[in-house]
């Protein structure tokens, strides 16, 4: 419970222990099967939790230059070098496990960038604190 005795919206208590899904989702609440976490109402996939820490890590250095790259093209107006780092970015995500085949085996669907009201989710979220 926080200081005004509510719960918090990730659906823990604060300071209680968190998986490192939580921790890298930030102050976003994360799905029960911590298979998405939630911005402005919508499901975003969370990275394969079976990545190695290392990997991960790489992983994601390589998105953020991938995604500045995007930022230097547009700012140049150069198409080329812009759909180069757009695929980079998007190579990335796939081998994060954000984009592409799911990460789990349950045969579940792929919720991504789903409004999370229109979900299976939906009464988790709901009975989230604002």
């Amino acid at each position: 419970m926080d200081r005004g005795g509510r719960q918090a919206r990730s659906g823990r208590m604060i300071g209680a222990q968190t998986t490192l899904g939580e921790q890298l989702a930030g102050n976003h609440p994360v799905t029960p099967d911590g298979r998405y976490f939630v911005v402005r109402g919508r499901l975003w996939r969370m990275a394969d939790p079976r990545l190695s820490p290392a990997r991960r890590a790489s992983l994601v250095a390589e998105l953020m230059a991938a995604r500045r790259d995007v930022g230097t093209a547009l700012r140049a107006a150069d198409k080329k070098r812009l759909r180069a780092a757009r695929a980079r970015v998007d190579e990335t995500k796939r081998a994060l496990g954000e984009r592409g085949p799911v990460w789990w085996s349950d045969d579940a669907p792929d919720l991504n960038r789903h409004m999370v009201r229109n979900t299976p989710y939906a009464d988790w979220f709901g009975g989230l604190d604002p």
